[in-house]
């Protein structure tokens, strides 16, 4: 028999996408989002992980609004640092898995090399400290974990960066996007297919695993316009022309070597991953209503 998964966050972005996934490799799913277990309930974090009867457990449901967390702190903490903590404790008393969905933001942001997965962490905000609360959890109350670092996210489900862009610039023609931040985007369908395949191993430990390749926030924007076949202004700008309330790291550049060292294929070019995303949001536009497609 196949491996039995339960995934929070089953309805975000990247909880559809592993839901799917599952399925697609033939592995039993149980999706929950707030409804079924809000990770905020340590009893029923206990009572569902238990009574499940899951081999593992992937842990993406998340409080997520960077800039809001700012205002939102004990909310924020709250659900990334202690329902974390309530998933990991319940996992481990049912003895299943743990992968944990985290993110650059654990980093300071500082320097240009690539952070490894083991670098000292030193988050800029309050998103970043609460997820860092949420490893720090889980490397406290599991022996063996998956830690899985990703950035920059993008899927079907959902908003993201590229609809944004892709709204931004059919209403206004313009926009401003800064040139300062430099990273690698993570496509959640590409993602959901590497955290499936390593879920089934025993290789434990902290991963990040974004798509290949950097830029910055403004050369994506360039790309997505280039491959949408829009012609819009694109403006360069500094971090500091764009008042948001939380600080975000300029070096989001992380490092995918431990991958390929124990045996997991990397997820392909960004600019790829950014093709097969265009063609899947066109072709439900084109479903959902005639016009979109015509445009």
């Amino acid at each position: 028999m196949g491996m039995k998964v339960l995934v929070t966050g089953a309805k975000g972005q990247l909880g559809r996408d592993l839901m799917n996934e599952l399925t697609r490799q033939g592995l039993e799913g149980i999706g929950v989002d707030i409804e079924e277990m809000d990770i905020t309930d340590p009893d029923k974090c206990r009572s569902v992980i238990g009574q499940a009867n899951v081999d593992a457990v992937i842990h993406c449901a998340a409080y997520t609004a960077v800039d809001a967390a700012e205002d939102q702190k004990e909310l924020c903490q709250k659900i990334n640092g202690q329902g974390t903590r309530n998933v990991a404790e319940a996992c481990s008393r049912a003895g299943v898995k743990l992968m944990y969905i985290s993110t650059d933001y654990v980093f300071d942001g500082q320097g240009t090399r690539p952070w490894e997965p083991d670098d000292e962490r030193a988050p800029l905000n309050v998103y970043g400290q609460t997820k860092y609360e949420g490893e720090l959890a889980i490397e406290e109350l599991m022996e063996e974990y998956f830690i899985v670092r990703i950035a920059w996210v993008f899927g079907a489900a959902g908003k993201n960066f590229i609809k944004t862009m892709l709204r931004l610039g059919k209403e206004k023609g313009a926009v401003s996007v800064v040139n300062d931040q430099i990273g690698s985007p993570t496509y959640t369908y590409d993602l959901a297919r590497l955290l499936v395949d390593m879920i089934q191993t025993e290789r434990y430990g902290r991963y990040h695993a974004t798509n290949e390749g950097e830029c910055s926030w403004y050369e994506f924007a360039c790309e997505i316009f280039r491959q949408a076949g829009l012609a819009v202004q694109v403006t360069p700008v500094t971090s500091e022309a764009f008042a948001a309330k939380a600080k975000r790291p300029a070096n989001s550049r992380m490092s995918k070597e431990k991958l390929t060292e124990n045996g997991f294929a990397r997820l392909p070019a960004w600019q790829d991953a950014l093709r097969r995303f265009l063609d899947v949001i066109k072709e439900d536009a084109c479903n959902g209503s005639k016009p979109a497609c015509q445009e």
